[in-house]
Parts: C-alpha cells; sequence; structure tokens
C-alpha cells in the first residue's frame, strides 16, 4: 500500500479550506442580511387615485396621512395594522335638476381608514442589496363624513374594502427603513333608487330618451380606486 508523502498530505488540508471559502459569499459581502425581527412603526402617506365609480361620486384623488404598526412573525410572514385620514375630493350629483346642472364639484371628504394586512416576504427574512420586497393583502373599513351640500340621497358612509399590493422596503441602516408600495382598493358604491327616476324639473321621454342619472338600473357597482403610498419606518424589539 502506497503511502502518501507527509508534505503532500498538509498541502491538500491547506488547500481545503480555501477552495470552500469561494463557494458562496464572504459573510462581510453578501448581498443578503437579516431583516430585523419584532416591531416596526412607519409614517405614511399616500395619494388615493381613482375615478369615483361611473358616477364620480365616490371618494378619489385625495392626499391620505397615517401610522403603520407591523410585527413579524416568521421568515416570510408579517401582520401591519394602519391607521389613516385623508381628504377626497368626489364629485356631486343632483338627480332633481336639469341634466346639464346636474353635475358640480369637486368637493371635499374627510374619510378615515383602519386596516390589517398579511404581507408576505419574497426574500424571507433577508433583505437583497438593502431591498425588501413585498406582497400581501389588506382588508378593512373606510369611515367618511357627509356632505351638507350633497342633497341627492347618495351617502359613501362606512365601507369595507379588501386591497391587493405589491412594494417593497429600503433599508438605510439596519432599523431604518423606506417603504414604498401600491394597493388595488375595490369596495362597493350603492347608489339611491331616486337616480333612476326622471328629473322633476327636466323629465325625459324614457326609455329611448331618458334623463334619469342611471337608465339601466343597476344600483350597485365594485369600484378600482389605487392607493399609492410611502413612508419612513423603524424597527425594534421588546
Amino acid at each position: 500500500m502506497r503511502v502518501l508523502p507527509p508534505l503532500f498530505i498538509v498541502a491538500a488540508l491547506a488547500v481545503t479550506p480555501a477552495a470552500s471559502a469561494q463557494v458562496g459569499y464572504p459573510p462581510n459581502q453578501s448581498p443578503y442580511r437579516d431583516i430585523p425581527k419584532g416591531h416596526s412603526v412607519t409614517a405614511v402617506v399616500g395619494r388615493l387615485a381613482g375615478s369615483g365609480g361611473r358616477l364620480g361620486i365616490g371618494p378619489q384623488d385625495g392626499t391620505v396621512f397615517g401610522l403603520r404598526y407591523d410585527v413579524r412573525t416568521g421568515g416570510t410572514v408579517q401582520f401591519g395594522l394602519t391607521l389613516a385620514q385623508g381628504t377626497l375630493h368626489p364629485f356631486l350629483v343632483d338627480p332633481f335638476v336639469q341634466v346639464v346642472r346636474r353635475k358640480t364639484g369637486p368637493v371635499d371628504q374627510q374619510v378615515r381608514f383602519a386596516d390589517i394586512s398579511i404581507q408576505l416576504n419574497v426574500t424571507g427574512g433577508k433583505m437583497w442589496h438593502r431591498l425588501a420586497p413585498y406582497t400581501g393583502v389588506t382588508g378593512g373599513v373606510a369611515f367618511s363624513d357627509d356632505i351638507p351640500a350633497d342633497t341627492s340621497g347618495f351617502n359613501f358612509g362606512n365601507k369595507f374594502y379588501f386591497a391587493p399590493q405589491v412594494g417593497t422596503r429600503l433599508f438605510l441602516t439596519r432599523r431604518l427603513h423606506l417603504r414604498a408600495d401600491v394597493r388595488a382598493v375595490f369596495w362597493k358604491l350603492n347608489y339611491p333608487l331616486v337616480f333612476t327616476q326622471e328629473p322633476p324639473l327636466d323629465p325625459g321621454t324614457p326609455p329611448d330618451d331618458s334623463h334619469a342619472v342611471i337608465t339601466d338600473a343597476r344600483l350597485s357597482e365594485w369600484t378600482l380606486t389605487p392607493w399609492f403610498q410611502v413612508g419612513l419606518g423603524y424597527s425594534f424589539s421588546l
């Protein structure tokens, strides 16, 4: 049986760790870093866009400010709670007057939001080059103030909404981060029955020349309202 020279064995042992170190990245050069576990608080500001539904009388086109609290329970999943308020700008439709005078506005309307999010971190418990992209879904309730100038009978009221979302966080330091995302907010608008009736001051001749606000009997619709949002957050452990 052939015996390897002692110098050959020593050289082989020296080369093995060096070759292993070339697999992957050295720890101090890896593009991946751990996302801090625990909690985070984020001040957010956003823009609620949309068209306000087919009549333009739903909440739309306004700036929303809020505060978000998150807790990360695992590498991929975290939960968020957001409280926000904004001034939105719906139009008004008066079903009782002449068609040419029917639509006015936009006007100011205060709307408050309370929602819970389930967020899925795309890169798990790691950030990549300080970026931590995510997707998720949000469910919540919007609470609106009445508009004194609106005598049409339409009232947005308090609405449940759900919103798929995508976004990312950029970690400026280990705990301080920027957040940016976009939500697709879905909520249902319900219109009053008077919208299907002819205006007393300018009646039409249905069915060919109806002057009613709604001529197809559809008194409700689901609308899509984009919500763009950015924020500055801080992570911490209790």
